[in-house]
């Protein structure tokens, strides 16, 4: 309740003597900021019988810090006099007046000048009045509420043209009979007590409606049940909120003066009515002229912003564009701006008497005129900034259609094929025509709204979108061509760079070349109906001429990385097949030395192809440096002799070719020295198993003795030849031997196992022979093929001028072919096992 009570800021407005408090009205005003508000603040003012719970009602209901009655002291008067506060929460700022309770003890039964004098001052002050009544009183001809009517009737008829009020009757301690039988009951009641006051002469005909709009609520007791007491009250503040919108729960509000005016008018109301005279409230208009000036002018733009064909148009407006806007809010305003209402220039005369003091109601008529046609103007411009808003939307509608009229029939034109340029132009004049066709029909005659800002931003929003349109289409365009040479150029390269012969990269710079013009002639074509600069034209050009020799090198960097497998494929290639790229047979006839430096030269021409870039036609020396370095042996020396001939005259130590910018280098020399010892390391086996082949494929053709051997053995066995002519038990002997030794000979197939180096050498390189089907063997021929058999060293075999010995490092070192020695292979394992 602190913050609250801080809030609320309760001050005794008059006490109970009828003193008025001056400085704790005018501090309440400051504490408030209620000066701030003009008039769009609400008062709400409460009275009923003593100790009916009217101060309780008002905490509930505003969240204010009346003072309560204590029921355990007693029942007794707690307000005294006048007092008010700020409701809390509640919008627009509404001030709520709690009045001191009638029909009490404290003043008697006679002492009835404060109850009429404070409901007086309630009816000129407050928009809405709630009176506090219990719900056994209702029917009753003498209840306590009847005074209370009676008292609030009379004063009203002292109101010489009064404000049209809200009662709000509320009934505390509401029992079963259900508010819709209580309601007629209390409604009969009220038309009785009207009737029964002596009203003017001017009034005694007029209903009780014309004064008062009559409201009824119930709530359940609060001692009782405090729960839904609680809820119900939540229930009823919603109704106060924005109280004073049309159709709200404040009344009609004619007379209501500006909040900065509020201390000084209630001053004057309350003397006029302690003085015991009449309240003429039309002679107070004087002293709150400029406020009722308003008050008129503002019923009419009321009426204007409740109009139905305003409020219609403006809801159709909100939605998208209206035809014939203008001409429909011109005939709105004609209705409401017309002098259908007497009331504006006298009120407007008002205004000018209080703001000039010196000047009195004798004016001159055509002094007065011209005062009310400042009113006039005032209330015009009012009016036409209410509606401008519309008018700016109805604007932007025709704005968001034309541009998006601009930006369809652009899309429709490029995809007929139409330039681009040009279906811009013409969209653009289509679409600035529609704009400004219908900004002169929503033009109204009461105001000279220049659309032109609208327009302008329109001529940006198309110039925008078009410059994004068209930048979109060019990243597409240039895409797509893009795309275009990769497909083209890509698979070419990649074929042209496999096969590094004498004219690679001339037959590269050749398709380049080709497909780069072909492509920019067709894209040059394609910008013609962009219409662009020159500068900008060139650059696009230059990029897809860029774009494309980018592709070649990147190509080229990828292959690069490659270069080693692609030397090892091309030296078997020619390594292991013939010159009708049949597979080599190696029968001994073969010259493996020359075979292998022309294996190793289609190598290194790979890699001299592989070393640099050659897209700038320029001359290098990078193949006849490689294979001056390479194949000439200087790399293949001993790690003394290298040492001998010194660093700098090894022209591979070096990371850039002559010749060759930096920039075009895919392998600088030190890595070609590097990578050619690597492939020699691993195709050093190849050669080796060649070799075995061949010296297998020897063997396994010369198992025959010498010519000299075989006449040695005539000449020397000629005796037991005889012998065996002569004895043929013998010669039977010898014929079941050949037999048996025949057997053992097909069984053990000892042609194959002269062959069997040849297997070896395949199966060293991952691609193992195939061996036409043999016949089992059993295991007695295979454990005597065992103890006959004896392998010959292979390196016995190999000429020292076929193999060189490999440099492993710089430092000298040096290791011979690891296969210069017999591999053991699973197949010798698994006989070695049996």
């Amino acid at each position: 309740m602190g913050n609250e009570e801080e809030e609320s800021c309760v001050t005794q407005l008059i006490d109970a003597s009828g003193e008025f408090n001056i400085n704790g009205l005018e501090n309440f005003i400051q504490t408030v900021k209620l000066s701030e508000c003009g008039l769009s603040y609400a008062v709400v003012a409460i009275m009923g019988p003593q100790s009916s719970g009217k101060s309780t009602l008002l905490n509930h209901l505003f969240h204010t810090n009346f003072r309560e009655m204590d029921a355990f002291r007693g029942r007794s008067q707690t307000t005294k006099g006048i007092w008010i506060a700020k409701c809390v929460g509640i919008q627009p700022c509404t001030i709520a007046m709690d009045l001191e309770g009638t029909d009490g003890r404290e003043r008697g039964e006679d002492d009835t000048t404060f109850e009429k004098q404070s409901a007086l001052f309630a009816l000129a002050i407050a928009d809405i009045v709630l009176i506090n009544m219990w719900c056994h009183d209702i029917g009753r001809e003498h209840a306590a509420n009847k005074p209370l009517l009676k008292t609030v009737f009379q004063v009203m008829t002292r109101l010489f043209s009064p404000r049209k009020t809200t009662l709000l009757f509320v009934i505390r301690d509401k029992t079963k009979t259900p508010l819709e039988h209580l309601e007629p009951v209390l409604r009969d009641d009220i038309q009785k007590i009207w009737h029964s006051v002596s009203k003017p002469s001017d009034h005694k005909s007029t209903p009780l409606s014309e004064f008062f709009n009559v409201e009824v609520t119930a709530l359940p007791s609060y001692e009782e049940k405090e729960d839904q007491f609680k809820e119900q009250v939540a229930v009823l503040r919603q109704r106060f909120f924005h109280s004073i919108a049309p159709r709200g729960l404040a009344g009609d509000r004619r007379g209501v003066v500006p909040a900065s005016a509020f201390s000084f008018s209630a001053q004057q109301i309350w003397k006029v009515i302690k003085e015991n005279r009449d309240l003429d409230l039309p002679a107070h208009k004087v002293m709150v002229a400029t406020v009722r000036c308003e008050e008129i002018a503002n019923e009419k733009f009321s009426c204007l912003t409740s109009d139905e064909s305003w409020l219609a148009l403006e809801a159709s407006v909100k939605t998208g564009p209206v035809s014939g806007f203008g001409k429909k809010l011109s005939t709105i305003l004609d209705i409401h701006l017309s002098d259908g209402s007497s009331k504006l220039p006298w009120y407007t005369l008002d205004c000018v008497l209080l703001r000039n003091s010196y000047m009195t109601r004798r004016r001159s008529t055509s002094r007065r005129r011209s005062k009310e046609c400042l009113k006039r103007q005032q209330l015009e411009t009012k009016a036409l900034n209410y509606v401008q808003p519309a008018h700016q939307c109805m604007l932007g509608h025709l704005r968001s259609r034309a541009f998006e009229n601009f930006k369809k029939g652009l899309e429709h034109s490029f995809n007929k094929g139409e330039p681009f340029a040009a279906s811009v132009r013409v969209c653009t004049q289509f679409c600035m025509s529609e704009f400004d066709k219908g900004a002169a029909d929503a033009a109204i005659q009461q105001a000279n709204w220049d659309p032109t800002r609208v327009r302008e931003k329109l001529r940006r929003d198309i110039e925008a979108h078009a410059a994004s349109v068209r930048s979109e289409k060019l990243s597409e365009l240039k895409a797509k061509y893009e795309k275009q040479l990769s497909e083209a150029l890509i698979e070419p390269v990649e074929s042209l760079l496999d096969v590094s012969g004498r004219d690679t990269w001339a037959s590269i710079r050749r398709l380049l070349r080709h497909e780069t013009e072909s492509a920019l002639s067709k894209f040059s074509t394609s910008l013609s109906g962009f219409e662009l600069d020159q500068a900008t034209y060139n650059e696009m050009v230059l990029d897809l001429r860029q774009f494309a020799r980018s592709i070649v090198e990147k190509k080229a960097k990828e292959e690069a990385g490659k270069v080693l497998t692609r030397m090892k494929d091309r030296f078997s290639a020619v390594f292991s097949r013939d010159n009708d790229s049949m597979p080599r047979v190696w029968t001994g006839k073969e010259d493996i030395r020359k075979i292998t430096k022309d294996a190793r030269a289609a190598s290194l021409k790979i890699l001299s192809v592989m070393a640099a870039l050659r897209l700038d036609e320029k001359s290098d020396k990078i193949e006849n440096v490689l294979f001056s370095s390479l194949m000439d042996g200087t790399v293949s020396v001993s790690g003394s002799q290298q040492s001998s001939v010194g660093t700098s005259a090894d022209p591979l130590a070096s990371n850039t070719w002559e010749e060759v910018s930096p920039k075009d280098v895919l392998i600088t020399p030190v890595q070609c020295k590097a990578l050619w010892r690597q492939f020699k390391t691993e195709t050093e086996y190849t050669v080796t198993q060649a070799i075995s082949s061949q010296e297998a494929h020897k063997r396994s053709n010369n198992w025959l003795p010498p010519p000299w051997a075989i006449l040695a053995m005539i000449v020397l066995g000629f005796n037991e030849f005889m012998l065996l002519l002569k004895n043929p038990l013998y010669l039977m002997v010898v014929f079941v031997v050949y037999l048996l030794t025949k057997a053992i000979w097909s069984q053990l197939d000892i042609p194959g196992e002269f062959r069997n180096g040849t297997r070896l050498a395949d199966e060293g390189q991952g691609h193992p022979t195939t061996e036409p089907p043999r016949p089992p063997t059993s295991l007695a021929s295979q454990s005597f093929r065992n103890q006959t058999q004896k392998p010959t060293p292979l390196t016995q075999s190999i000429p020292d001028s076929s193999v060189s010995s490999v440099a492993s490092s710089d430092s000298g070192d040096e290791c011979t072919s690891p296969m210069l020695t017999r591999r053991p292979t699973v197949k010798d394992e698994e006989r070695d096992h049996t």
